[in-house]
């Protein structure tokens, strides 16, 4: 979703015979040059990707543009426009760009096609929930109603969903929401983090392996889709998956059947699959990291996450909820409006995961602790001897893996090293600790 700034809340005289909505603003595309020449094409949605993949938005048979090229998005009124990694490059007015913003008549060069962008006067209607609360999800701004009613939609049907976002923006949340609200809720749902686990051990975590497939393998292991049957199977972080596991899980999904490692016969599932990644798998096809197929059979369905710098209007549902789930319902320092306002000023990086860390310091220090936006100025610690043995011991924890992090550039296999625990361990903690 877009910031809410370009979203509008249209005015509904009969609330009970029109559902809600809000409208963004219409942009056009006409191609000026090249083998489409003569079309135009006016956006349906906030976003528009361009390619030659027949999921593009636009679709162009140019043999000199990429799967999926560029995508041109609203964000609050301005248009701007995003290079995917193609392998020729976007240009704005001649000047090659990686992100850019438009003026309504630039010219848009991929490949071999130019393309004019017109910003309307016309909107387009983007359906909105009415409600404030979805399963595991709160929000009451326009961006995340807006997911809300997506979601609403998805759960009246088996379709496969990905779910897109940065990282703490609540994918997983989004997942079990979708589980619940589906008519397999009374069925299992079965996670699993595919960048957390080791690219030789998911074959066997995902479909099971037979006893003496390989070494270590002492018992049978029934797998994460046969163990779903009946319910959801949802796939953390799909975009980290190996190549090599890349064709067996597009034959799950097309035939839906699976074979245990070191067996001969085929096993049928019946799942609903939901997967989730904070990287842009447009982009990683684009680069042949991530087969083409495979995202189609994902992408049913899309959903993004907004991130939570889109929807401030949110943070006052977000710490209610929040504080009431951590029993901290004697704090009136953390929901005053001189503390929001405090939060409505922070970036938040690590969004929704980032402030519940936030808060639960907050709660742990029994004060309000700064808010410092990474690499403003020094991080303030409060000393650990101030603190409980629990809450001292996990800020020091925590403080120890930011540094490690740090120290290692964000390689996760060399920090595990460092620290001595397997790369699965680290990946926990570093959960657990809103790192990851």
């Amino acid at each position: 979703m877009a910031k809410d700034k370009s979203l509008h809340t249209a005015s509904l005289e009969h609330p009970a015979r029109v559902k809600p909505h809000a409208l963004v603003r219409r942009f056009r595309l006409t191609i000026t040059d090249g083998p489409d020449a003569g079309k135009t094409v006016a956006s349906s949605g906030e976003r528009a990707v361009l390619g030659t993949a027949e999921a593009a938005d636009v679709v162009l048979h140019d043999r000199t543009i990429s799967r999926f090229h560029c995508e041109v998005a609203l964000d609050a009124e301005r248009a701007i426009i995003r290079d995917l990694g193609s392998r020729n490059g976007t240009r704005v007015d001649g000047v090659r760009v990686v992100e850019a913003h438009l003026a309504d008549g630039a010219l848009l060069t991929i490949g071999r096609t130019q393309l004019r962008f017109e910003l309307g006067s016309d909107h387009v209607k983007v359906p909105l929930s009415t409600r404030e609360q979805l399963g595991l999800l709160v929000g009451r701004s326009v961006a995340m109603r807006a997911v809300f009613a997506l979601l609403e939609r998805a759960s009246k049907s088996d379709a496969t969903v990905l779910l897109e976002g940065e990282t703490g923006t609540g994918k997983e949340a989004a997942a079990e929401t979708l589980h619940r609200e589906g008519a397999r809720k009374d069925g299992p749902l079965v996670v699993v983090d595919c960048g957390a686990i080791p690219p030789d051990l998911l074959e066997s975590e995902l479909f099971g392996h037979e006893r003496g497939a390989f070494t270590g393998a002492l018992t049978a292991r029934e797998g994460a889709f046969p163990a779903a049957s009946g319910g959801t199977i949802f796939l953390d972080e799909i975009g980290e998956l190996s190549p090599d596991l890349q064709p067996k899980l597009l034959r799950a999904l097309e035939q839906r059947e699976v074979k245990r490692v070191g067996a001969n016969r085929w096993l049928p599932i019946d799942v609903r699959v939901v997967a989730a990644t904070h990287r842009n798998l447009r982009a990683e096809v684009n680069a042949g990291k991530f087969r083409s197929d495979l995202y189609y059979r994902l992408a049913v369905l899309e959903v993004r996450l907004p991130p939570l710098r889109e929807r401030k209007d949110d943070l006052p549902l977000l710490v209610e909820n929040m504080l009431r789930a951590a029993g901290a319902t004697d704090r009136p320092e953390l929901r005053s409006d001189a503390f929001f306002a405090e939060l409505a000023r922070h970036s938040w990086p690590g969004n929704v995961r980032e402030l519940r860390n936030y808060l639960d310091r907050c709660i742990a220090f029994h004060e309000q602790s700064p808010l410092i936006d990474e690499g403003l100025g020094p991080k303030q610690e409060a000393p650990l001897t101030s603190l409980p043995l629990k809450p001292a011991r996990d800020a020091f924890e925590r403080r120890y893996l930011e540094e490690l992090l740090r120290l290692h550039e964000d390689n996760v296999s060399a920090a595990a090293r460092t620290a001595g625990v397997d790369r699965i361990q680290l990946y926990r903690l570093l959960w657990r600790h809103g790192l990851r």
